[in-house]
């Protein structure tokens, strides 16, 4: 037996060729415990766990309904282009975030469409002096290289205007080697980690900044795909199709989904 140290959502773990293996709850498919997780098998596992009731929820915990679902995933651990739950469907990309309408069964998803651009906005608490923003950049530069195997080519932006921090990812298809980790995966993890419910087994992440616990206050994740979405106008309140027309023009017809997270 061996201890997978980067999911904590896992059964029958053994060692093989050096290597610890166990089956991921909820899918039992198997993972390498030396890798991240694809992040359709963690939701799966998670949602396992909310159904068996074995783990308590922090108080101010709410679920983002959109964002949690039980998702159905390939045997390589990626999200399936289409997704349902009961006789409702849509389609998602390959972070698993929806990206058309909901429909019922007969709609057809062609292609699972890649998340490019994975943007991470985080706001730290009320501070008098701003961080220094080279300790900042260095800081999660190294916890993404270092704590979640990222390439670092693939981390293009640490920029601080206090008191936001954002993160930008960026990934094409054709970048992505094999046994490399996905951008998708990095952001999901990370965001657990932020939220304090960290996958890892007992590895907590400390936000440190030149040796100082750093506060955040809320941290939000935005999605970018190689192919803009298909939302009809119709199923969005206006103030938020101006916000997209808005982003949408910004980021030259790219779109970005937004998954809120309050800590």
């Amino acid at each position: 037996a061996c201890i997978c140290e980067k999911n904590k959502r896992v059964s029958n773990c053994r060692m093989d060729n050096g290597r610890c293996l166990c089956d991921a709850v909820g899918s039992g498919i198997t993972v390498y415990c030396d890798t991240l997780t694809p992040k359709c098998l963690l939701m799966k596992a998670e949602v396992m766990g909310s159904k068996s009731g074995r783990r308590e929820k922090p108080k101010d915990a709410f679920e983002d309904t959109d964002g949690l679902y039980d998702p159905e995933c390939e045997n390589s651990g990626a999200f399936k282009a289409k997704q349902c739950n009961g006789t409702t469907c849509w389609c998602v990309n390959t972070a698993g975030v929806r990206r058309t309408d909901k429909h019922d069964a007969d709609l057809k998803c062609n292609q699972l469409v890649r998340t490019t651009w994975i943007i991470i906005e985080m706001k730290h608490a009320e501070r008098n002096t701003p961080l220094n923003a080279e300790s900042l950049k260095k800081f999660f530069m190294d916890t993404i290289t270092n704590r979640y195997l990222l390439d670092g080519r693939y981390i293009t932006n640490v920029l601080y205007e206090k008191p936001y921090i954002t993160i930008d990812l960026k990934q094409n298809s054709s970048d992505k080697y094999s046994g490399g980790v996905d951008i998708a995966d990095v952001a999901y993890y990370f965001e657990k980690d932020v939220k304090g419910d960290s996958i890892f087994h007992n590895n907590r992440l400390n936000v440190s900044i030149d040796n100082e616990a750093l506060k955040l206050e809320k941290t939000v994740v935005y999605y970018v795909d190689e192919i803009a979405p298909e939302f009809s106008m119709k199923s969005l309140a206006p103030g938020v199709i101006a916000v997209i027309v808005v982003v949408v023009i910004a980021i030259v017809a790219a779109i970005v989904v937004l998954v809120s997270s309050n800590k």
